[in-house]
């Protein structure tokens, strides 16, 4: 999985620790979320892309390679 989460987190001025509260998760969970390390759920997915202004699919990119595991 690819991210653009810290492009559009640079956008909206947010810092780690800042959009992790927004969405209720640990800022170490943001970092690898930005590292694309770890697969978000769902919802936490939709609370992250909406705290940032976009839609799920611009701000998570899924390859090909990840909808076959």
């Amino acid at each position: 999985m690819q991210t653009r989460m810290r492009e559009y987190r640079a956008r909206t001025g947010l810092t780690q620790e800042e959009l992790a509260a927004r969405v209720g998760v640990r800022r170490e969970t943001i970092v690898f979320l930005e590292k694309g390390k770890y697969n978000p759920s769902l919802r936490l997915a939709w609370r992250v892309a909406r705290e940032l202004g976009a839609g799920i699919e611009e701000v998570f990119i899924f390859g090909e390679e990840d909808l076959e595991k």
